[in-house]
C-alpha cells in the first residue's frame, strides 16, 4: 500500500513539473513574440559640428519618446558625398527607416530609392532631395532664410555696398536655395554689387583663406554674406586677424559657439539661425508615424530667425543659441 501512495506522489510531482515547465516555455515564447523596436538609421552630412549634435539631440528626444532605436552617422567631410551615398545603401541593409540629410541634390536620389524600393520611410531632413518619392522633408525655408541674409546686409551695411557670397558646398540644394532667395532680396537694391560666390566646402580654414585672397583682390569689398556656419566662422576669424572687424562686415548663418562669441565682439553683425533640433526631433517623429501607417506632412518648415547684438539676450533666442543649456 505503501509503495502505491508513494508511486502516485512521484507521478503527481512528474505531472507538475511538466505543468511547470509547460507555462514558462509558454511565457518565454509570449516574451519572444514582443515586437522588436523600430530601427531608423539618421544619416546627415558631416561629423562634429554643433549643428549635427543639436539634430541628434532631437532625434533622441523622439526615439525615447515614441520607443524606436536611432543609430547615427555621417561622413568625416560634407564634400564625402560617396561616402554618405555608401552610408545610405548600408541603412537600407539594416534599419527599418532612413532620416537622411543629403550633401548633395541629385547624387543621393538613386540612394535613398533604393530604401524605397525595400519599403523604408524616409523622411529628408535640413537639404531637399530631388525626388517627389519621399515621405517628407523637414528644415528650413532656405529661399526665406536667404532673404532674411539680404534684408540683414541691407540693414546693417546699407543699400549700397559691394559684397562676396560665402558658399560651401557646390549642388547642394540648401547653398542654391539660400543664394537664390538673398539674391532675391539683395536684387530690390540697384547698387548691391555681388563680386563673387566662393566655395569653402564646409571647412573654416579654407573659407578664412579665401576671405583673405578676395579682401587682397579687392580691398574695397564691403561685407561677406556667409550661407553657413563654416563660411561664417572663417570670414570672421580672417576678418579678426586683420583687423578690419567693424569695416568689412559680415551677415552670417548659424550658430556655433564661434559664432556666438564673433557675434558678441561685433565682428559679425547678424546670424540667421536655424531650429536644428526640431529637424532630428521631427525626421524620427515622422519616420515612426510612417512606420506605422500614419499619415505625416509632405513639407514642414523648422523655421529661421535673425539674431543681432541688440536681440541675442531676448529669452527667446536664448534657447535657440544656447540649445545645451536649461
Amino acid at each position: 500500500m505503501a509503495k502505491m501512495k508513494s508511486s502516485a506522489g512521484a507521478a503527481l510531482i512528474a505531472v507538475l513539473a511538466i505543468v511547470i515547465a509547460l507555462m514558462f516555455g509558454c511565457a518565454e515564447a509570449d516574451l519572444n513574440k514582443q515586437p522588436q523596436k523600430a530601427q531608423i538609421s539618421v544619416i546627415t552630412k558631416k561629423q562634429g559640428p554643433v549643428f549635427w549634435a543639436e539634430v541628434e539631440q532631437g532625434a533622441q528626444a523622439a526615439a525615447k519618446e515614441f520607443n524606436v532605436d536611432v543609430s547615427f552617422d555621417a561622413p568625416e567631410n560634407e564634400s564625402d558625398i560617396d561616402v554618405q551615398i555608401a552610408l545610405v545603401e548600408e541603412a537600407v541593409e539594416n534599419a527599418d527607416a532612413l532620416v537622411l540629410a543629403a550633401s548633395d541634390y541629385n547624387a543621393l536620389v538613386p540612394a535613398a530609392q533604393k530604401a524605397k524600393d525595400a519599403g523604408m520611410p524616409v523622411i529628408i531632413i535640413d537639404s531637399a532631395l530631388n525626388s517627389e518619392n519621399i515621405d517628407a522633408f523637414v528644415g528650413t525655408d532656405n529661399v526665406d532664410a536667404g532673404r532674411k541674409l539680404g534684408e540683414s546686409l541691407v540693414e546693417k551695411v546699407g543699400n549700397k555696398c559691394r559684397i562676396v557670397i560665402m558658399s560651401f558646398v557646390k549642388g547642394t540644394a540648401t547653398a542654391n536655395q539660400r543664394e537664390t532667395g538673398f539674391r532675391e532680396a539683395a536684387g530690390l537694391y540697384p547698387y548691391i554689387e555681388v563680386l563673387d560666390t566662393l566655395y569653402c566646402n564646409s571647412d573654416e580654414y579654407l573659407a578664412e583663406q579665401l576671405t583673405k585672397e578676395a579682401l587682397n583682390a579687392e580691398p574695397d569689398i564691403d561685407a561677406f554674406v556667409c550661407l553657413n556656419a563654416f563660411g561664417t566662422v572663417g570670414a570672421a576669424r580672417a576678418i579678426d586677424e586683420l583687423g578690419l572687424a567693424g569695416r568689412v562686415k559680415i551677415i552670417g548663418f548659424d550658430s556655433s559657439t564661434a559664432e556666438v562669441k564673433y557675434l558678441e565682439k561685433g565682428v559679425i553683425q547678424s546670424l540667421v539661425i536655424q531650429n536644428p533640433f526640431n529637424m532630428g526631433y521631427l525626421g524620427v517623429k515622422y519616420a515612426h508615424d510612417a512606420l506605422n501607417n500614419e499619415q505625416v506632412p509632405e513639407n514642414y518648415n523648422t523655421g529661421s530667425t535673425t539674431i543681432d547684438r541688440e536681440n541675442m539676450y531676448f529669452p527667446e533666442n536664448q534657447k535657440l543659441l544656447f540649445p545645451f543649456t536649461d
